[in-house]
């Protein structure tokens, strides 16, 4: 197998370990404080593990990587609070898909931040995204799936700007793409601390879960919070941008997936019908992605690398 081939084979493999995320924390019955500091908690060791052989490699973080990665981690607590209350009132894979806005909201932060004027593909693509999002809410459906829809996608909203933040911070720290699990270590440590400081406003988090819950809350550290992300964090500063498009439908159109045969999950047709236009518009603002392969991670590849979970 070519090295191509195998990095596309790494990275297809994390999205999909990452689509198991929503319906994980659906299946371990918590509460949404409780599954985000749970699945940080547990990947924490493991993740230490793997910082500590890449610190014998390749030497300490500089300080100023090691600040970012703490802001960054502040930002991902804030993103997993408000993701994991979005599964709560819409659903794993609605929830999932809304997740995606990150990539618009990451394209005119760096706008912003970087002077890096999105292109026009994006640009044209995000009202038409911000309607499918409409019709995920179930404001004009009254047969929408999820507890309190419109709410969901308030917290899903809230999810994208956390993430796009967190990602900005991160492509500032990824400046040395050999590093992988240290950024992640710092910014997990982080976002464990935040999660137990922050957990009383978002309904707090129940310290002594069932051992069932337990056995969940620990596949989705071990599974999408250390494998996924190490395997997507390793494969996109290899990859060509174009792999990031498809990377952008394995993931939600899995969890979509996942949820409908596991947990019955059935979204309205208006609802589905936001869910693609969610997804074709993403895939259509990526377009200009597809160029040549890179060293390095860009920020074209940082923002589709979604995993409110």
């Amino acid at each position: 197998m070519s090295a191509h081939r195998r990095f596309v084979l790494i990275a297809v493999l994390g999205a999909l370990v990452i689509s198991t995320s929503a319906p994980l924390v659906r299946l371990s019955g918590v509460s949404p404080a409780t599954s985000a500091l749970f699945r940080c908690l547990y990947a924490v060791p493991p993740l230490l593990a793997l910082a500590w052989l890449e610190w014998r490699k390749l030497g300490p973080m500089p300080s100023r990587a090691r600040y970012l990665a703490w802001g960054a981690g502040t930002m991902f607590a804030l993103d997993l609070l408000f993701w994991h209350h979005a599964i709560a009132y819409v659903g794993a894979g609605l929830a999932t898909v809304l997740g995606n806005l990150q990539v618009f909201l990451v394209a005119f932060g760096a706008w912003v931040v970087f002077s890096e004027r999105p292109p026009r593909p994006l640009m044209m693509a995000t009202p038409v995204v911000f309607g499918g999002v409409m019709l995920i809410s179930g404001v004009f459906d009254s047969a929408a799936y999820g507890a309190n829809p419109l709410l969901g996608v308030v917290f899903g909203l809230a999810t994208s700007i956390a993430y796009a933040v967190y990602l900005l911070l991160m492509r500032a720290v990824s400046g040395e793409p050999r590093r992988t699990a240290g950024p992640l270590a710092h910014s997990t440590l982080v976002a464990v601390a935040t999660i137990a400081l922050l957990s009383p406003l978002f309904g707090g988090a129940d310290l002594m879960p069932n051992w069932q819950a337990h056995g969940w809350l620990l596949l989705l550290a071990l599974g999408p919070q250390v494998l996924g992300w190490t395997l997507i964090t390793y494969s996109l500063p290899r990859q060509p941008a174009a792999l990031t498009a498809l990377l952008l439908l394995v993931q939600p159109m899995a969890t979509v997936s996942i949820s409908a045969v596991f947990l019955g999950e059935r979204p309205s047709g208006l609802q589905l019908a936001g869910c693609a236009v969610v997804v074709l518009g993403v895939l259509y603002g990526s377009r200009h992605q597809r160029d040549a392969p890179s060293t390095d991670m860009t920020a074209p590849q940082i923002e589709n690398a979604r995993c409110p979970g």
